[in-house]
């Protein structure tokens, strides 16, 4: 809003309470203090470098973020200190001709699912989008600059590592490298995921061929009728394992972060005992619903499996597999010579995938690398589906239909 170059419709503020330099941190709680009066009821407090507030007042979703007050990046004592350095840098710099190319840059983002630094996206934040436009000078010029990507990419508006481009690449990993006008330690995209990368390139050589205002509003998808899932499931021929549970108690961007950790560490649980994972998903309505969605090629294994050992050559490992396996009660045959290993087939431990879903999140699952915030929840009205039995959840709710709808299709909706 202060640079104006926000979207119609968007619902999100953030409001930074600046605070003297000299003040100790204890004047955060005061001043959280005074905005909980202000908000009421409808506030959720929350950490980052900083603690902050998350309230609802008319309808708009309003982060107030204290922080001190500064001159200089190298005077910030976190990155939310910052924060107002790049508002003051914009602004200077921003004329009306460049705020109208930076609205069409996110909004062509935001239709392509590219636009928002915030942990559920991990894609292009505003301040990126309004670096870009500065750099690039248009909409246009941005997405002919990204369609023709090569393999890394360097902007240093500021000319801080002028003749040092090696220094630069070896400070700086990532693919994008977007150095921080205000603070040259910085990469402005460091959060950008690189599929929302990959992503933006793609639709801007699509869109620079052949331009459509799809790009910019996707057209919605119904979603399927239960009756049509229930075909596609079945046409599918894998299992679609749907792990669902109640509130977590956190903010948005916690809470996607704790479920993203989450759904990596059970996807590896899955692979771990040779369930072959397709794909998998995760949704929350950020509120009182979260699901994990794992489709597998097959809900029942054998009970038998084929385990090899160490080759010959090295003894004592092959010492210490014998002691392991030959009297072992999970031993179904061998050990054996084959193709100079020891090979052995083994009595699997689990055979159904949502037995060792369910046997993992009894407890929470932390043993299995499940989050902390996740793993005190989701025992809580948890449910393991399979194919058509979401379809009573499905049929009472629309954004859950439409999740799982957007996940068997497959595609973008600009595509």
């Amino acid at each position: 809003m202060a640079k104006d170059t926000w979207l119609a419709g968007e619902r999100d503020v953030d409001m930074f309470i600046l605070l003297p330099r000299m003040s100790t941190r204890d004047i955060f709680s005061k001043v959280l203090e005074v905005v909980k009066a202000l908000v009421g009821e409808s506030w959720v407090e929350a950490y980052a470098e900083h603690p902050y507030l998350q309230g609802v007042i008319e309808g708009y979703r309003i982060d107030f973020v204290p922080c001190f007050e500064i001159e200089r990046a190298d005077e910030a004592g976190s990155s939310v200190d910052r924060t107002p350095l790049h508002t003051f840098y914009v602004k200077r710099r921003l004329d009306q001709h460049a705020k109208n190319e930076v609205r069409l840059l996110k909004r062509f983002m935001r239709g392509t699912e590219t636009y928002g630094a915030e942990i559920r996206v991990g894609g292009f934040s505003g301040y990126l989008c309004e670096l870009l436009t500065l750099h690039y000078k248009s909409f246009l010029d941005v997405l002919k600059a990204f369609a023709d990507w090569k393999e890394r990419k360097l902007i240093d508006s500021e000319n801080y590592y002028t003749g040092r481009k090696q220094e630069v690449e070896k400070v700086f990993k990532e693919p994008l490298i977007v150095v921080d006008p205000v603070d040259k330690g910085r990469n402005v995209a460091s959060a950008l995921r690189k599929k929302s990368l990959d992503t933006f390139i793609v639709a801007s050589r699509m869109f620079l061929q052949k331009p459509s205002d799809k790009y910019f509003y996707p057209p919605e998808r119904q979603a399927f009728t239960p009756k049509r899932i229930a075909e596609i499931f079945k046409s599918r021929g894998s299992t679609l394992v749907f792990v669902k549970f109640g509130k977590v108690n956190t903010v948005p961007d916690v809470l996607w972060g704790q479920l993203y950790k989450s759904q990596r560490s059970l996807r590896k649980r899955l692979q771990t005992h040779d369930f072959r994972v397709i794909r998998d998903a995760v949704w929350s309505n950020e509120q009182d619903l979260n699901v994990f969605l794992f489709e597998v090629a097959n809900r029942v294994l054998p009970h038998i499996r084929k385990h090899s050992g160490p080759p010959i050559e090295k003894r004592e490992d092959c010492e210490k597999f014998l002691q392991k396996h030959v009297k072992s009660t999970y031993t179904l045959s061998g050990p054996r010579i084959e193709n100079g290993r020891w090979i052995v087939e083994t009595r699997r431990k689990y055979t159904d995938v949502t037995a060792l879903l369910a046997d993992t999140l009894e407890k929470g699952g932390r043993q299995a690398g499940v989050a902390d915030l996740i793993s005190q929840t989701v025992t809580e009205n948890l449910q393991i589906l399979t194919n058509a039995e979401i379809l009573d959840s499905y049929k009472n709710n629309k954004e859950l239909a439409r999740l799982i709808t957007e996940y068997l299709i497959g595609k973008p909706r600009w595509l």
